[in-house]
């Protein structure tokens, strides 16, 4: 696994202001729904989900934000994701169409205060032995990140 640095506990902060309040209210909407949620996780392949989610049944979920049409255009990593979760959405704007985002991924619709699922994702079950690999990861960024930012650590394993 690769060592976690700081850059990318803030990886938010590079962001458009647009994409920090989809990122936000998205995240703000999975916890309320008992969901345990890591931002900007890295996946086996090297690709970056924006939002890992969590579920209290052990469900993955991954969340791609788009705050614009150019943004969901430009960016075509998120296909790369398929086999690291149960089931896969898009976070968006309200401003933004619904319908020009793909079918067979769900659809949160999220501000700075929070979202809801216009969508539901279809399922995509992990097999066994890649959902332990997807919760060792998510506990070792998780448990990482907090460490780092309770005790100011700029590197930890």
């Amino acid at each position: 696994m690769t060592a976690f640095s700081a850059e990318r506990a803030t990886a938010l902060e590079g962001r458009p202001d647009a994409t920090k309040r989809v990122a936000r209210g998205a995240r703000r909407y999975l916890q309320a729904c008992g969901f345990s949620v890591v931002c900007e996780a890295p996946l086996p392949n090297g690709r970056r989900a924006d939002l890992v989610a969590l579920a209290p049944d052990g469900g993955l979920r991954i969340v791609e934000v788009k705050s614009s049409y150019a943004d969901f255009r430009a960016d075509l990593k998120w296909p790369q994701y398929r086999g690291f979760y149960d089931r896969f959405y898009f976070a968006i704007p309200a401003s933004l169409d619904p319908e020009s985002f793909p079918q067979d991924a769900g659809l949160i619709i999220a501000d700075a205060h929070g979202a809801l699922l216009a969508r539901e994702a279809p399922a995509a079950r992990l097999t066994p032995a890649r959902r332990r690999a997807m919760l060792l990861r998510f506990a070792a960024v998780a448990a990482n990140r907090y460490c780092m930012l309770a005790f100011g650590d700029r590197l930890a394993d």
